[in-house]
């Protein structure tokens, strides 16, 4: 009993130590990034993680030298149509699929499986010239169609697994009761899918909000800048300011960690309940 009490206690003094490393690597970079954003310089913290005099002269520099708001708002409208798009479709796609007995369903799922397997990155030149051929380069609503369209292969087969375990004998109730596909759609499947919807609201949100690539390839007018972009040149150059940069990413961690605060319950719902790809 004795060794076995000994053991207990060594395993899990490991298992708090590695916790605290883990924390020190993930805490302290934050806390600087927030230290040097309350620099009064365009500098960045040096000597201490917190400037002595700290002053919120860089987020105001933000709005008043630089286009940031500007930026945030673009970035926002995309982030905030691209939630609301994968919703509605991404959930009723798999609906489809997970409800209905058609021809070529099996090859549609694995079609689907089989485009996760390709980076994103490897589309660019073709996106590029559609949004070129159909007059949308520097268009906020060509980001929105791309960011939708390119998370059905995954959210497809994440929701349709959640659906499956959602029994069948509800949808024998509901066709006793006259209900179509549709109004059982959105008064039974709907509601208890709510885990996963909120699963794909935060995943859908938080993609466009951190995504650098695209819209530097299809955004040239600093007038449609998103977050990303404006941030990243504010670091590069012979002018970068790293002060401005840490006030702006203070800045963009906000919504993201509000959001996880607020659906925290609910992701953790969604993901272990749409591991599940069922049939």
């Amino acid at each position: 009993m004795k060794t076995y009490k000994l053991k207990k206690i060594i395993s899990t003094v490991l298992i708090y130590a590695n916790l605290i490393i883990v924390a020190l690597f993930v805490i302290y970079p934050l806390l600087w990034v927030l230290g040097s954003s309350l620099n009064s310089s365009a500098g960045i913290a040096r000597t201490s993680v917190f400037p002595e005099h700290p002053s919120l002269v860089n987020y105001i520099r933000l709005f008043t030298e630089f286009n940031y708001g500007r930026w945030y708002l673009n970035t926002l409208y995309v982030a905030i149509l691209t939630m609301i798009f994968s919703i509605v479709i991404h959930t009723m796609t798999a609906f489809v699929f997970a409800r209905f007995d058609f021809k070529g369903r099996k090859m549609g799922l694995l079609s689907v499986m089989i485009l996760q397997m390709f980076p994103s990155f490897m589309s660019l030149t073709a996106l590029y010239m559609i949004a070129l051929n159909f007059g949308m380069l520097n268009n906020l609503h060509m980001l929105v169609i791309i960011y939708v369209a390119g998370g059905i292969p995954g959210n497809i087969w994440l929701v349709r697994g959640y659906m499956l375990n959602i029994p069948k004998s509800m949808d024998e109730a509901a066709s006793i009761d006259g209900l179509t596909k549709l109004q059982l759609f959105y008064r039974i499947i709907l509601p208890l899918s709510l885990p996963i919807m909120f699963f794909i609201a935060v995943t859908s949100f938080m993609g466009p909000w951190m995504d650098y690539m695209l819209p530097r390839y299809l955004i040239n007018m600093n007038e449609r800048r998103t977050l990303a972009i404006g941030l990243f040149d504010l670091i590069t150059g012979t002018h970068a300011d790293f002060a401005a940069f840490c006030a702006g990413a203070v800045l963009v961690a906000i919504p993201i960690t509000a959001m996880y605060m607020v659906f925290q319950k609910f992701l953790l719902e969604g993901i272990m309940a749409g591991a599940n790809k069922g049939e």
